[in-house]
């Protein structure tokens, strides 16, 4: 029972982790792509606030629930998809920590054009850029774990 319980908060905390992700980001760019800089301010607010409430928090469990769920199921270590899922949970988070601190520098630019009632700066659209790049193969590493974490390939 033991095992069944941490797989549902690990699926749970997975899902938390993938839904705040790919909403956070749907919602982030198409905000941008409209160029209101007050709606932009809001949810560019938000999605800060994601990030830390959920994305944080999961990030962390992860890692803690799988590993006590490969002990409990005596899976080794080295198995491949432990292996390639580990990697792959590492180049998602090497992704997530720079859109973190872009995010909130996004934020900041969009309160403070909203506030003032300017335009975004060029600097916002770079950064809106870099943040695109990252999340792309944030996203494909994290569909590739969700895969194995399901199929267990041998």
């Amino acid at each position: 029972m033991e095992y069944l319980i941490i797989k549902w908060l690990h699926i749970v905390s997975s899902t938390l982790l993938f839904g705040t992700g790919i909403g956070s980001a749907f919602y982030m760019l198409f905000s941008s792509l409209s160029r209101d800089v007050r709606a932009i301010a809001v949810v560019s607010r938000h999605v800060v606030r994601a990030d830390w409430l959920f994305t944080a928090t999961t990030v962390v469990f992860q890692p803690l629930s799988g590993f006590y769920m490969i002990h409990l199921a005596g899976y080794p270590l080295t198995s491949a998809w432990i292996v390639w899922s580990i990697a792959l949970y590492l180049v998602a988070g090497a992704c997530w920590l720079p859109v973190v601190w872009l995010q909130i520098r996004m934020r900041d630019m969009a309160q403070a054009s909203a506030r003032d009632n300017l335009a975004l700066p060029a600097l916002y659209w770079r950064y809106l850029r870099i943040w695109t790049a990252l999340g792309i193969p944030a996203f494909v590493a994290l569909v590739i774990v969700f895969y194995l974490m399901t199929a267990k390939p041998m």
